[in-house]
């Protein structure tokens, strides 16, 4: 652990003390992270479901690996400077599998890591059909979790998705048990009322993380709102997949209606600032540099 690894987590931990509600905003690769960044965020989410749409073309149902996603996290790390929390499912398996996620993921440069009480196979939290295991177990990777750590400022996010399987009382009493056991940051996901999103935060000691997923079944309320309300960080995991999406089809459906595509930046970047946003003057300096 360099001394910037080492300081910048700790200065995202207190960040996230602050319960302030920053944005942190979800990357599927390397350039996606880097716009982020570039585009004035706070910290960038590694997120699985984005990885498993982009990189596979498949759904959110658990088809990504420990090994993906640290070679995501990897590439997203030594793009940006970012703080960078990575969806880590499950933890990827039993407790003995989450103290090598964590130590995997740690390494590959992440600075938290999220992970969730369903049943293997995961699936979208938006998504209907989920399935949780007991919370003893989860309590049992949390410590797992906690206990793997290097750097006690990798901060351990722990999910419930229970509020959609047992109700929202149930996954309040597992957050706190999740609490007790160690995480430092806590997520109740797919909360359905605007009365739940009010009061989750002022129930616990620890922040809470609130995920906001477009066209999802939790409300949509600003980061104003949710920093008047105490949440330690807003999560929008997948505004650029969509977008970048969205994108896609606009510019591509222009290319095969009209058989031609401008440089038109009202669909598609233009190829300067493509340039830009992988460095590729820094490129320039050192081929010049190194004689190359």
């Amino acid at each position: 652990m360099t001394q910037s690894d080492a300081s910048r987590r700790a200065a995202f931990r207190a960040r996230v003390a602050e319960r302030k509600a920053p944005i942190i905003a979800g990357a599927y690769n390397a350039l996606s992270a880097r716009i982020i960044e570039d585009t004035g965020f706070e910290a960038v989410y590694l997120t699985g479901a984005g990885v498993t749409n982009m990189a596979f073309g498949l759904p959110d149902l658990s088809f990504v690996s420990l090994r993906d996603m640290a070679e995501h996290a990897a590439r997203v790390r030594e793009a940006v400077e970012l703080p960078l929390v990575v969806d880590a499912d499950t933890g990827f398996g039993n407790a003995l599998n989450v103290r090598q996620s964590v130590h995997t993921l740690e390494r590959s440069g992440a600075d938290a890591i999220q992970m969730e009480d369903q049943i293997l196979p995961k699936k979208c939290g938006h998504f209907e059909g989920k399935q949780v295991i007991p919370a003893g177990e989860m309590v049992g990777k949390i410590r797992a979790a906690v206990d793997a750590r290097r750097d006690e400022n990798f901060q351990i996010i722990a999910r419930t998705d229970a509020a959609a399987v047992h109700g929202i009382e149930d996954a309040i009493e597992r957050a706190h048990r999740y609490a007790e056991a160690g995480a430092d940051v806590l997520f109740i996901e797919a909360t359905e009322t605007r009365e739940d999103i009010e009061r989750l935060p002022a129930l616990f000691e620890i922040p809470l993380l609130i995920n906001v997923v477009i066209g999802g079944k939790t409300p949509t309320l600003s980061q104003t709102e949710l920093a008047g309300l105490g949440y330690g960080l807003t999560l929008y995991a997948n505004a650029a997949l969509q977008s970048a999406v969205c994108g896609m089809q606009r510019a591509l459906s222009k290319l095969s209606e009209d058989g031609r595509l401008d440089e038109d930046p009202t669909l598609v970047a233009p190829f300067a600032e493509r340039q830009r946003l992988v460095d590729k003057a820094l490129f320039d300096r050192l081929s010049s540099e190194y004689g190359d």
